[in-house]
């Protein structure tokens, strides 16, 4: 069986859904690698990389054509799908939710896709779970920009012309992102304080040395069975607003990480309390991909609203893609190890892992989440 890795056409992605380590276990798997020509570049990796440890370089039209298994990082444009030979299987970030006609377009083709971003929060599927290893890439890189576009040093410093204050951190959301940024910004040296709706991250909020900031929102459960926050209704959302403002307007810098599955990210900080901040202050809004945490969040833009800077920059993984290329290679090859066997095909739909993630299938959707969405656009 041949997997192929084509080189991702949004000029935006620079990983690569298989590096050459991960490519070399494929191998091992009894499978064929063929790697489009140039796939890897922004990720500082060559062909040869490749070739050495056993794949095959080709081009575009070559490699889906002879390709049973398509192992990407983004979705597949139309133009993709349809160089795709029927019957194929794609891995890779979907984007169920947002990308109807992606997701008609392959089930009409019989393709039998994999949707990477839909893997259960179980502890067997946690050496498949990009959104973590994701996260974990995303948080690091919000504190360095923070760092970089924030006028004043992070930590304390002792001088001949005296002391210099640490500057102050508020992370919104402690989920990986959000986890990850705090442990950063107290690795450079800030006074670090956390929020999150589910107050059983309290534990590991105080564990990274961050002081876990508790609002009362008289919400009974906040967390998924998953392990992901839950949607709140707008009457509970208005009076989370009002008490995160006031740490807002302490802050030096704001990192905001607040999503719910499948929605649009939750509004947390309002024009008025970004009005409220100190001049020269920071937020690096981690949601705004879906929407944003703040008001003012422009979507792929660096903005100055009155006193802030507002860094609404996507898929900042992309940005990291050697380190990130990695991460994500490793999922796919454990999430790989569950579907092939022999070097064959072999879905077991029994299983929950391949259960949660399996979008399409026989030329129908078979994720009744992704199916309900879907037909109701």
């Amino acid at each position: 069986m041949i997997v192929g890795i084509p080189k991702e056409k949004d000029p935006r992605e620079k990983r690569v859904a298989i590096v050459p380590e991960s490519a070399k276990k494929l191998i091992g798997y009894r499978l064929n690698v063929l790697v489009e020509a140039g796939a890897a570049v922004e990720a500082s990796l060559s062909d040869a990389d490749y070739e050495q440890v056993g794949a095959q370089i080709v081009d575009a039209k070559t490699l889906y054509s002879k390709s049973q298994i398509i192992m990407k990082v983004q979705k597949p444009s139309q133009e993709e799908i349809e160089l795709m030979s029927q019957n194929s299987c794609l891995i890779c970030m979907l984007q169920p939710f947002s990308s109807p006609q992606t997701i008609k377009a392959l089930a009409q083709k019989g393709i039998t896709s994999f949707s990477l971003e839909l893997m259960p929060r179980i502890s067997r599927a946690q050496s498949m779970d990009i959104l973590t290893s994701m996260s974990t890439v995303a948080g690091y890189k919000a504190v360095i920009l923070a760092a970089d576009y924030l006028p004043r040093f992070f930590p304390l410093l002792m001088t001949a012309a005296g002391s210099i204050t640490p500057a102050r951190v508020f992370v919104i959301g402690a989920g990986v992102a959000g986890l990850q940024a705090i442990a950063t910004a107290k690795r450079l040296g800030a006074v670090v304080r956390a929020y999150d709706t589910r107050p059983v991250v309290k534990e590991q909020v105080e564990s990274l040395g961050a002081t876990f900031v508790e609002i009362e929102l008289g919400v009974q459960e906040a967390e998924t069975a998953g392990g992901y926050a839950k949607a709140l209704s707008e009457e509970v959302e208005q009076k989370e607003r009002e008490l995160v403002s006031e740490e807002v307007a302490q802050a030096d810098v704001v990192i905001t990480t607040a999503q719910v599955p499948g929605k649009r990210a939750p509004l947390l900080i309002t024009e008025n309390a970004v009005m409220k901040m100190r001049e020269g202050s920071v937020i690096v809004d981690l949601a705004a991909e879906t929407g944003g945490n703040c008001v003012l969040t422009k979507p792929g833009e660096i903005v100055k609203v009155g006193p802030a800077t507002i860094i609404g920059l996507i898929n900042l993984p992309s940005t990291m893609p050697y380190q990130s290329s990695q991460l994500f290679s490793r999922n796919l090859v454990n999430f790989a190890a569950l579907i092939v066997s022999s070097g064959e095909l072999n879905i077991n739909l029994d299983d929950e892992i391949i259960k949660g993630t399996l979008v399409t299938y026989n030329g129908e959707i078979v994720n009744p989440t992704v199916k309900q969405t879907v037909e109701g656009i």
